[in-house]
């Protein structure tokens, strides 16, 4: 599986890491810190036997996002076992959504060897970030105590887009938007 995501500025980035070790800790699961999985959004997953043909999707993604603003207002679950935080889907996301999606169904019309995940289909898709994956239900809880004494508004950046394989995570790219200001 590969993802395509979006990353925050230093700032945000802090914060939300922040979250993630506080989930960790008050529930003794670090999964999503020992899999060394940064605080990220995640715009686009498929399944592909050629990385080639991933990086390939993911650049001609990349070419066409520029910065934007985030407002991460809410905390909340993937039942049983998930903690996460939420935007606002704004316009910025919004659009980011479709380009990839675009660009997936385009590849995907013309390559076999593709298959997009269910949940980054068009009006499937849920932006979140999470802060704690496989968690039992009484870790859910506890991290939920946590987030509701740590959790405030979040205004971030997007600064950076990347690809990256899972099980287990490897970032493979990156590009910044900064510079595309």
């Amino acid at each position: 599986m590969y993802l395509i995501s979006i990353y925050f500025d230093d700032k945000t980035n802090k914060v939300l890491q922040g979250h993630m070790d506080a989930v960790a800790k008050v529930t003794g699961n670090d999964f999503m810190l020992a899999g060394d999985v940064p605080p990220h959004i995640t715009v686009g997953a498929f399944e592909t036997r050629e990385e080639s043909l991933a990086r390939e999707v993911f650049d001609n993604v990349a070419a066409g996002i520029a910065p934007g603003r985030v407002s991460l207002v809410s905390v909340g679950c993937f039942m049983p076992s998930v903690i996460y935080v939420a935007p606002v889907l704004n316009e910025y996301l919004q659009t980011l959504s479709e380009s990839v999606q675009k660009e997936l169904h385009k590849t995907f019309n013309q390559e076999s060897d593709i298959r997009i995940d269910e949940h980054y289909k068009p009006y499937s898709w849920f932006p979140h970030v999470t802060l704690g994956k496989k968690l039992s239900g009484e870790q859910l809880q506890s991290a939920f105590g946590t987030m509701l004494k740590r959790f405030s508004l979040i205004n971030g950046e997007v600064v950076k887009i990347g690809l990256a394989r899972t099980n287990p995570f490897c970032n493979l790219c990156e590009v910044s938007l900064k510079t595309r200001v």
